[in-house]
């Protein structure tokens, strides 16, 4: 997997973010080239399945230099379970 290293963001990196909604209690897993913005979007209701989860909270985010690559991973998650992939990533302390 092509990750980037932090603060060496180019114009083609993408990033996959999981938020958290402590009021539906879920999680919700994109991708983005904009990670901030499109957080402020969710959060704004901009987006109707999140919508419904105002606040939500970013909780995890990583930085890939390819747009494919980037897809790819989100998938990977949304097929795994968000809770399992934190778990699996972070020795074994989900951030729920």
């Amino acid at each position: 997997m092509a990750l980037r290293a932090p603060g060496s963001q180019s114009q083609m990196s993408h990033f996959v973010y999981i938020l958290w909604s402590e009021k539906l209690k879920k999680y919700y897993i994109g991708s983005t080239q904009d990670v901030e913005n499109r957080f402020r979007e969710h959060n704004k209701g901009e987006s109707k399945f999140t919508s419904k989860g105002i606040p939500w909270n970013l909780i995890w985010k990583v930085e890939i230099e390819n747009k494919g690559v980037a897809i790819r991973l989100e998938q990977k998650i949304k097929k795994r379970g968000a809770k399992r992939y934190l778990e699996d990533n972070s020795g074994g302390s989900s951030a729920r």
